[in-house]
């Protein structure tokens, strides 16, 4: 069971491609400004992700620091767990080999036993990153510590730029989850299937059956292609938004109810919620990850079976 080579795997995935995509240099400054001024008029989350740093080119965000804190804390979690392995596992190594082996066998039973074993590292990547970054949102301090616009008497009364915001509530963060996913889908589809089976499965009708009937079908099968391709086309910005939007949604509904309850019982009215979300924030992680798994097995899955069919025989 290779962890360390696992975790490494997070780091190139998250850590690095996924800044170029959260880091927009066209426009995630201007919208970054007009959501700071809206939020400043009317306290809330605002929908752009602050600015930190800007280099000109390149913009580091809070959300974006958040991803390398949860990057940098699951690549040391598996360092300290593989550090001294033994064959019969204890405390961080028996805990890590736990989870691995539980996502292996929940994705070997959506996507067979091979299938799984050549894109665990991204699935597995995957939910564990999600559930991190939105159980780490949750954090004290993570949006309610950073920098603001005091009143005339020099008070701060509300956080217009925290150091720090969930990176599953920024939208450029789950749209380069789904773009990186759409990126290997497309790789496995066409590894699985050559680029004549991939479009093959797509337009042409497999059926056995005869005559008037077959070529009805495969001219219906043809057409109909065309609106699998828009299928698949929506189906990274689906993903973006169905995480981003529960995500986005659970921390306004806790700064609302911290907002509610006051400086002394805002805790109290959100402790509820928090129960909440972090139930909230496992169940988002394992939904992307069933769903590209599944859109992953519906594609591939076929071509493993014929082979093993063949191999049988």
């Amino acid at each position: 069971m290779r962890l360390p080579s696992f975790f490494t795997a997070l780091a190139v995935l998250v850590g690095t491609g996924l800044v170029a995509v959260a880091a927009d240099p066209g426009t995630a400054h201007a919208v970054t400004h007009g959501a700071a001024h809206a939020a400043h008029a009317e306290e809330g989350l605002p929908l752009a992700a602050p600015v930190l740093v800007d280099l000109g080119w390149f913009k580091v965000t809070n959300s974006m620091l958040v991803m390398a804190l949860v990057s940098l804390g699951l690549i040391t979690f598996a360092q300290l767990a593989t550090r001294k392995v033994q064959e019969v596992p204890q405390g961080l190594q028996n805990a890590a080999e736990w989870i691995v082996e539980s996502l292996r066998d929940f994705l070997g039973g959506i996507l067979g036993a091979k299938l799984a074993r050549e894109t665990f590292w991204f699935f597995a990547t995957v939910f564990l990153f999600i559930m991190s970054a939105n159980w780490f949102g949750l954090l004290p301090g993570v949006g309610s510590v950073g920098f603001g616009h005091p009143d005339a008497n020099g008070a701060l009364h509300h956080i217009s730029r925290p150091l720090l915001r969930g990176a599953d509530a920024d939208l450029n963060m789950t749209f380069a989850l789904a773009v990186g996913f759409f990126l290997c889908w497309l790789f496995w589809s066409i590894k699985a299937n050559g680029v004549g089976g991939f479009l093959s499965h797509i337009f042409v009708y497999h059926g056995e059956d005869k005559g008037i009937l077959k070529v009805l079908l495969l001219v219906m099968f043809f057409l109909v292609g065309f609106l699998e391709v828009i299928s698949i086309m929506i189906r990274p910005i689906s993903l973006t938004f169905r995480l981003f939007g529960n995500v986005y949604a659970g921390e306004s509904l806790l700064e609302t109810m911290l907002n509610l309850g006051g400086p002394i019982f805002g805790w109290l009215v959100a402790l509820p919620f928090y129960g909440l979300e972090l139930m909230v924030g496992l169940i988002q992680a394992l939904v992307f990850t069933l769903l590209t798994a599944v859109f992953t097995s519906l594609m591939c899955t076929h071509s493993e079976e014929h082979a093993e069919e063949g191999d049988h025989h």
